[in-house]
């Protein structure tokens, strides 16, 4: 399946966010907003890199974990 830019932004926005609740160092890490606007410079193909996806989970695994349809 195709993902547009977007829904990868969504997506890793979503994990960070979570991965960030109980373990965020605020001297080290970006805040989400901030983590999110540098996605949003990033290309398609650079997103699809930061999911650090592959043979043993799939990209359509970490969407199906961390990107839903807003508008259901």
């Amino acid at each position: 399946m195709n993902y547009t830019k977007q829904q990868l932004v969504e997506a890793l926005c979503a994990e960070y966010d979570y991965l960030c609740h109980d373990d965020f160092n605020p001297e080290t890490d970006p805040t989400l907003d901030e983590y999110c606007e540098m996605l949003e410079k990033m290309s398609i193909e650079e997103l699809i890199e930061e999911t650090t996806t592959g043979e043993g989970y799939t990209l359509e695994e970490f969407m199906s974990n961390w990107w839903w349809d807003q508008q259901l």
